[in-house]
């Protein structure tokens, strides 16, 4: 697992796709917050609040994690060389997770740098205020965690296909659907009282949660599964063609 892990890590970032993603996500999310005239302008708000950022970033990450995991199952089976990862002494699981944790570490690299939205905020208010740092680090939390999920579905949807524009677009489809789809549905209020059951199946309710700052073992637990079941799927998939 270490040496597809390690391999996975050099070519994000000797690509250079490590940077562009990253780069991406901190230049759109700086400019909606500081400079587009809009709803989600910190200037427009007007309180010393991150809420605007913690709304966005998951809409930028449906699309940006899948772009990173689109390649790395399907690429190795139309080039031939999942095969030959096959004829490795390494178990499936261990595939699994050399190409998945690399994922997750480009997504801390893309989350650090926005860290100087806080300091930047905190430099704008007045001494009598303080920015609620508990709910900030929540927020970050479940960011994390919502783009570490996103990271799995991506996995699964590579895995499913040799076709990366196909992954890419499935895997934005679920990640879609899993985050607010249900979120959505909900909305209606078509179920009656199933709609509470429904709403909790999706990612957002649980991540509005930790927007909160409230960090429930719930929440936590949640998506803790929803990234175990989509990497158990991926390896379930990964033995099928074996």
């Amino acid at each position: 697992m270490l040496k597809i892990f390690k391999k996975e890590l050099a070519n994000y970032f000797s690509g250079y796709m490590a940077y562009i993603v990253a780069s991406a996500f901190v230049l759109i999310c700086t400019l909606f917050l500081w400079f587009f005239d809009n709803e989600f302008n910190i200037f427009n708000i007007g309180t010393a609040t991150l809420s605007s950022f913690f709304f966005i970033a998951p809409w930028i990450l449906l699309f940006l994690i899948p772009a990173l995991t689109m390649r790395t199952i399907a690429e190795e089976e139309s080039s031939g060389t999942l095969q030959w990862l096959f004829t490795q002494p390494i178990k499936i699981c261990g595939i699994v997770w050399g190409k998945y944790l690399p994922v997750v570490v480009v997504l801390l690299f893309a989350l650090i740098p926005t860290l100087l939205f806080v300091y930047t905020l905190q430099q704008f208010i007045v001494d009598a205020d303080q920015l609620d740092f508990g709910a900030i680090f929540s927020g970050y939390l479940g960011l994390f965690l919502l783009g570490s999920s996103f990271a799995a579905i991506g996995l699964f949807t590579s895995s499913l296909t040799k076709n990366q524009v196909a992954a890419y677009v499935s895997a934005i489809f679920l990640c879609f659907v899993l985050f607010y789809a249900f979120e959505s549905l909900a909305s209606y209020n078509l179920l009656g009282g199933a709609d509470y059951y429904v709403q909790k199946i999706g990612m957002y309710q649980h991540y509005q949660q930790m927007l909160k700052g409230i960090i429930d073992t719930r929440d936590l637990i949640y998506f803790i599964v929803i990234i175990a079941l989509f990497l158990v799927l991926t390896n379930y998939n990964l033995e099928r063609k074996k």
